[in-house]
């Protein structure tokens, strides 16, 4: 085996940034293989070791084995999301499989898991600190997860199931990545796209050329239900099309259809939940999560369902009034918009100018940062990132000393996946001396050439909500990487990243950064004033949308065995979950139809996209708590970087949010804040 490529040794760029400049293609796999045998290899040093196991010859030697498949696993797979390649998806095709195969060999491995339960079982008197115990249980419980415990034959069985698994799932995102770029609107006449921004259709234009059609424009498709562009929009029939299109990704009768991938993984995760005594996949999925059972989180959502739709229906009502007909799903957006201005006196089309990206990234989501957690940001242009676009920020403490580094990667190409996503380069950990490396990346349309990004309001809101997750990451002091950042239960993660958001109209951040990019005229008061009454303001079609997405996910994956093989109509399947919920109303379609559900059928959300509101629970409720002491300053946020931010996931995350709130969370802030009361 080659020790050449970039990865065989840590990086001695600044922050261990890896080395782009040098990483090619052909780097990926030589380096996978080997970082896999070495690996294995750490781990048989383990098991030989003489004498009995203990925390450090064990768990503490476990977490630092696997050094450069880690590093070669966070540069592929960032590199594979924001920025893939017909080379790139080979590699990922053929990686996958094994990756998985990997993880099984250790995690399966009856010697191991007999070790760490011998430490499991004695934990009480190996006295160890708060930290160092939590580990110790994640590391048994995980391996009890991913069924340590179970038979030669069983795990024989669900090494098979993890191997086929891997595969689909690469498959899925390959399949709605391509169907997404193919689906794209191409305008042929200038006066078809009356309503939109100068800003937008220069957009539109720069994306035609790209494809090679210069002269022409490009609605491109978002990995969403619905467009953007739907809101203000007026031409109807081209409204409706690029609605009808967007809901047929990967549901088509052609290469990148995923029915027949998503029936599959239904089936072999139902298969997999029988092995662990589960009946279904949720209930192994949410067994590890807060939320413990798909019964709790039933109980939740059916608290806040029937109050969404209904309020859904009094806004379709409002909004028939303002087009004199009724409303179809492609027609909300842009009578939403009318019945804003009617109603608030809000056009969001006339905030834009406000909304510059480099304003509201350096004033507004830097700012806040600054003033609560008393970090700042220097560019570094002078670092290779894996993308021209994606630029690196060096980000210090108060007292000078480095952070870490933020790298923001803001525009969409038909390369990067949709949405909008935080990854990590470097983990932080003591254990090594690493800062974290975080990465941001978005899909903004990007403008032509020297014309300025401007921002909707949603974009705006994106852009905080993932620099929340990149300050999980980025003010994480643990010791060990396992536990770094991000890695919590998956139900708790998006907590921290909403409650950034609240930042957005916050009186002191949005003076400073909501300036008109030519004028540097405020963002006016009246229109600030407006959008604080219109908060409630189409939240029962956004609640609804939600909800009708996080039943689906709830419904596949709470089949069991028997139930899977008989389902063979995706949407009949799909129609009949979100009726029996009571979220069937058709100018609200959900947000995610399953064949581009790629949270859950390619990502880490499988029974678990209700995480998003189950977390808003919590965000809500630290909301009101820094309304409660004086909102952004720096003691608060040192209490909630302290006693959260900083902690990552070594503690239990309700812990953590007890540690900070003084108690448990409370439903009705979220009620009150999505006009559900």
């Amino acid at each position: 085996m080659t020790t050449t490529h970039p990865f065989a040794q840590r990086s001695d760029l600044d922050f261990e940034l890896p080395p782009f400049s040098q990483i090619r293609n052909e780097d990926y796999l030589p380096a996978f293989y080997q970082g896999c045998e070495e690996q294995l290899a750490e781990v048989q040093a383990i098991l030989n070791t003489s004498g009995a196991a203990t925390f450090e010859n064990t768990i503490v030697a476990l977490e630092k084995s696997g050094q450069m498949l880690t590093r070669t696993l966070l540069v592929f797979f960032n590199k594979s999301s924001s920025d893939t390649s017909d080379a790139l998806n080979a590699i990922e095709e053929e990686l996958a499989p094994k990756l998985a195969a990997h993880h099984d060999a250790i995690n399966l491995n009856p010697l191991l898991f007999a070790r760490i339960k011998s430490l499991y079982d004695t934990r009480e008197a190996l006295g160890l600190n708060t930290e160092d115990a939590w580990l110790l249980e994640r590391y048994y419980k995980d391996l009890i997860h991913a069924g340590a415990h179970l038979t030669e034959t069983e795990r024989e069985r669900l090494k098979a199931l993890n191997e086929e698994l891997s595969k689909l799932q690469t498959q899925f995102a390959k399949n709605v990545l391509a169907d997404t770029n193919d689906l794209g609107v191409l305008v042929e006449n200038l006066d078809e796209l009356d309503g939109l921004s100068d800003n937008q259709i220069a957009s539109a234009a720069a994306a035609a050329k790209d494809r090679g059609h210069e002269g022409k424009w490009l609605i491109g498709m978002v990995n969403f239900t619905g467009n953007p562009v739907l809101d203000s929009l007026t031409n109807r029939e081209l409204r409706k099309k690029i609605m009808n299109l967007s809901l047929v990704k990967g549901n088509r009768a052609n290469d990148y259809d995923n029915k027949p991938v998503l029936l599959k993984i239904v089936k072999l995760r139902a298969e997999r939940a029988r092995l662990f005594g589960k009946n279904t996949h949720a209930e192994y999925v949410i067994a590890v999560q807060t939320a413990e059972h798909p019964d709790n989180v039933h109980a939740m959502l059916r608290k806040i369902a029937p109050a969404a739709v209904r309020n859904a229906k009094t806004e379709a009502e409002d909004l028939k009034k303002s087009a004199g007909a009724a409303i179809e799903s492609w027609d909300w957006g842009f009578y939403t918009e009318q019945v804003r201005l009617e109603k608030y006196n809000i056009d969001t089309t006339k905030m834009r100018p406000y909304f510059e990206l480099e304003s509201v990234l350096k004033n507004g989501v830097f700012f806040a940062a600054n003033k609560l957690f008393g970090i700042t940001f220097k560019e570094r242009p002078d670092l290779v990132t894996y993308h021209p676009e994606a630029r690196a920020f060096e980000v210090s403490n108060a007292d000078g000393s480095k952070l870490g580094l933020f790298i923001g990667d803001f525009y969409t190409r038909d390369s990067k996946r949709g949405g909008a996503w935080m990854n990590s380069l470097v983990r932080q950990n003591f254990l090594f001396d690493q800062l974290p490396v975080v990465v941001n990346n978005l899909n903004i349309p990007k403008p032509p050439a020297g014309k300025p990004t401007l921002l909707t309001f949603s974009e705006t809101t994106t852009l905080f909500h993932e620099f929340g997750h990149a300050l999980h990451g980025l003010l994480s002091q643990v010791k060990y990487p396992r536990v770094s950042g991000t890695s919590v239960q998956r139900d708790f993660v998006e907590f921290p990243s909403q409650v950034n958001e609240m930042w957005i109209l916050w009186p002191e951040v949005v003076e400073s950064y909501a300036r008109h990019h030519e004028t540097g005229e405020k963002l006016p008061q009246e229109w600030i004033d407006n959008l604080d009454k219109a908060s409630t303001f189409n939240e029962g079609h956004a609640t609804t949308s939600y909800l009708a997405a996080a039943i689906l996910d709830l419904a596949w994956h709470s089949l069991t065995v028997e139930e899977a093989a008989k389902v063979t109509d995706v949407e009949a399947f799909e129609a009949q979950a979100i009726k029996d919920y009571g979220l069937d109303f058709a100018p609200v379609p959900t947000r995610y139809r399953s064949t581009y559900f790629s949270h859950i059928f390619a990502g880490g959300y499988s029974a678990g996209y209700y995480g998003y509101i189950w977390s808003e629970v919590l965000d809500a409720d630290t909301v009101d708590w820094f309304k409660e002491n004086g909102g952004l300053q720096s003691k608060n946020g040192e209490h909630f970087r302290n006693t959260l931010l900083g902690r990552g996931g070594s503690i239990d995350s309700m812990q953590m949010f007890r540690n900070f709130r003084g108690r448990d969370s409370r439903i009705e802030p979220l009620l009150k804040r999505r006009g559900l009361l």
